[in-house]
């Protein structure tokens, strides 16, 4: 579909909604209080890392297996993450790498829960044999210790009450109480079977939380939370909040505050409250249902200002606690974050060719045209429809890492966590023929991010041990030109790359904050750009200037003159000034900055939520402006024009948007993903029976 679009200077639009990308569902999240960090693993078995000091950016990913499927994860001391899953291995991930450091069978069958001891050292294991595995977490790995006593069903859920001496273990009908020194049983609580007045067959306890004072929360498939003495073994208080499974629990550091979240859908939360205003004695109350989810709710997290979960809607949701929350800026909102922070579609302009990145198969299409003319807003009919060129399927159980397609369309590449694929394609008569490049070098076995230069003759590699390749392309075949190592003895991975037009510069930006520029041409480290506390979500270099773009989760948005090695006067006067307080709030990360051929003063960038240009010629807006100005209208005189037009020209025409590029100077591509389309592809939620019906 094309459309023309008015405000920002005349342009064609292609508007793309044919990318049908549908997230995995959230199996699992894991808050870790010393990082801030949340770690959150989907169906796919990739595994995500969310900054939530810094504008809850995704700002590492563990690409998924076919072969794993994680039904647990858990940080453990030093920020060690852990997970585990149905095919009964324990994998420790490379945080520094981003691969995956080793995979250990555990002999127990599936893997169904885990837990790290309160003081990090020790992981415990639950599987499907009904065995209790303890390993003890060394520095480099985790060792074997002991089983403890095997119970009949598979453990499902386990807690570690917090001095470390005792565990909770959740199995079908019961719970355990286990003492960790002798590995025996010492309190079994039976749970009863009834649900609404009518015995089912077996009550699965889903997750349970061991609190200080001895008491252990479950939560189970009969729709109850309920509360145990474990030093007796007796009930002391049930709530029925849902009839379907109540699938979650987590608790709050303070013990004061824990969420639960429900098959239904709905995220319950309870708090500790004193039983009288002046009383000492206190009790659980079930304060506020949330119902942020269409689906279930497979897991809760419970971090110091807000409630987290995830599930099979895709949705991560991420509720602030209002009374936690001390400054009521965009800290305050409620997020939902669908779509990853980095960028699944790539695009040859010369030939109008786009490329979709999905977990196992690459699709290559060729966008239509149109041969009509209209006024702005107009949606033109297509003259010629869009084609599906191609659909690769990678090859193994791994998901795809990163993509990319050459400007010219002639070069396609694509990697996964042990195989890098490089292929030439060819047009004859319509018909498209695929070449694959072999015998690439056993350096290439991987790249976390994959860019051609604009003249479409070399190809830059990002290894995930930090260093940068530089291969030329030559007709069906390759050259290795260089390799830049990592920088002072990091294995740091180099996520983003941007290339300067001209061929001679190449910008590179890991997981914390720096920038590196190479001289293509001279081969070396160029400059690093000043180490700013937030990651970079976008970069881009300018054509004629080199003037690098940056973008940060934090919205900041920083140009910095590669040939001069400093910040450009336009972005001394923007950080002098500041930016727009509309602008800051704003909360998903710029994922694309590029520029126009013919306006050197303009910067295009885009999040999932707005289209910008930014206007250098034009007075920067204060916090008195409209930010998201609308169009003044075409009589106005050109005094009062002039007088409300600032940089920002912002659209937000087109949403969850995933991509947009300009073609040609008169022409745009918008990548849309509506959230109707996703939801209509997900397995239908449990009805929930409405009053009167």
């Amino acid at each position: 579909m094309l459309a023309a679009e008015g405000g920002m200077g005349e342009f064609k639009v292609h508007r793309v909604r044919f990318f049908n990308y549908v997230p995995s569902g959230i199996r699992c999240v894991a808050y870790n209080n010393q990082s801030n960090r949340l770690a959150v693993s989907r169906t796919d078995g990739t595994v995500e890392i969310y900054n939530l000091s810094a504008n809850y950016f995704q700002e590492k990913f563990f690409p998924g297996n076919e072969s794993r499927s994680t039904e647990a994860l858990c940080w453990a001391k030093e920020q060690r993450l852990f997970s585990a899953g149905l095919n009964g291995e324990i994998i420790e991930y490379d945080l520094q790498t981003l691969s995956i450091k080793y995979a250990m069978d555990a002999f127990g069958g599936p893997i169904w829960s885990m837990a790290a001891s309160p003081s990090g050292s020790q992981l415990l294991v639950g599987c499907e044999d009904g065995s209790v595995k303890l390993f003890q977490i060394t520095p480099d790995k985790i060792q074997f210790e002991r089983n403890f006593d095997r119970q009949k069903n598979r453990i499902l859920s386990l807690s570690w009450h917090p001095s470390g001496t005792h565990i909770a273990a959740g199995s079908i009908d019961y719970i355990s109480v286990f003492d960790v020194k002798s590995g025996s049983v010492t309190h079994k609580m039976h749970v009863d079977r009834q649900y609404m007045g009518v015995s089912k067959r077996k009550c699965i306890i889903w997750g349970v939380a061991f609190l200080s004072d001895g008491t252990v929360v479950s939560v189970d498939s009969a729709g109850k939370v309920q509360f145990w003495d474990s030093a007796t073994g007796t009930l002391v208080k049930s709530h029925l909040v849902a009839n379907a499974d109540v699938q979650s629990i987590a608790i709050s550091d303070q013990e004061d505050s824990l969420v639960v979240g429900t098959a239904e859908g709905t995220v319950f939360h309870f708090q500790l409250v004193s039983v009288t205003s002046n009383s000492i004695e206190k009790q659980w109350v079930r304060t506020k249902p949330f119902q942020h989810h269409t689906h279930d709710v497979r897991t809760v997290a419970h971090s110091p200002t807000a409630l987290i979960s995830g599930g099979t809607d895709t949705h991560l949701v991420i509720r602030p606690l209002m009374e936690k929350v001390e400054v009521k800026n965009y800290d305050a909102a409620l997020r939902k974050i669908t779509f990853p922070h980095r960028r699944l579609i790539s695009c040859s302009k010369k030939k109008q060719l786009l490329l979709f990145q999905f977990a196992h198969h690459l699709e290559l299409w060729q966008l239509g045209s149109t041969v009509a003319t209209g006024r702005n807003g107009d949606t033109l009919p297509l003259s010629k429809n869009a084609d599906h060129l191609l659909h690769l399927k990678a090859k193994g159980p791994e998901n795809i890492i990163c993509s990319c397609i050459s400007p010219c369309g002639s070069w396609m590449a694509y990697s996964t966590a042990s195989r890098f694929f490089l292929y030439r394609l060819k047009y004859e008569r319509g018909n498209i023929s695929l070449q694959r490049v072999s015998k690439m070098p056993a350096f290439l076995h991987s790249a976390l991010q994959i860019l051609f230069s604009e003249d479409s003759t070399k190809l830059f590699v990002a290894s995930n041990q930090g260093s940068l390749h530089i291969i030329r392309l030559l007709d069906g075949s390759f050259k290795h030109l260089h390799t830049f190592p990592s920088l002072s003895g990091t294995v740091e991975s180099m996520c983003l790359l941007a290339v300067s037009p001209d061929g001679n510069w190449l910008a590179a930006s890991g997981t914390s904050a720096g920038v590196h520029v190479y001289s293509i041409k001279l081969l070396k480290l160029h400059c690093t750009v000043p180490a700013y506390n937030f990651p970079v979500t976008a970069l881009a270099i300018a054509p004629n200037t080199n003037n690098l773009v940056i973008a940060h989760s934090d919205q900041q948005v920083f140009e910095y003159s590669i040939p001069d090695k400093q910040y450009t006067e336009w972005s001394r006067a923007l950080q002098k000034q500041g930016f727009h307080h509309l602008w800051l709030q704003r909360d998903t990360p710029i994922t694309h900055i590029s520029f126009h051929p013919k306006r050197p003063m303009h910067i295009l960038l885009h999040d999932a939520y707005m289209f910008c240009i930014i206007d250098k010629s034009l007075p920067l807006p204060n916090d008195k402006t409209l930010l998201y100005n609308p169009i003044p209208p075409t009589n106005e005189s050109d005094v009062i024009r002039r007088r409300t037009a600032h940089a920002f020209k912002i659209s937000k025409l087109y949403k969850p948007l995933l991509f947009m590029d300009l073609l040609d100077e008169r022409t745009l591509v918008a990548v849309e993903r509506p959230l109707d389309d996703i939801i209509a592809q997900l397995p239908p939620p449990i009805k929930k029976k409405k009053f009167g019906t």
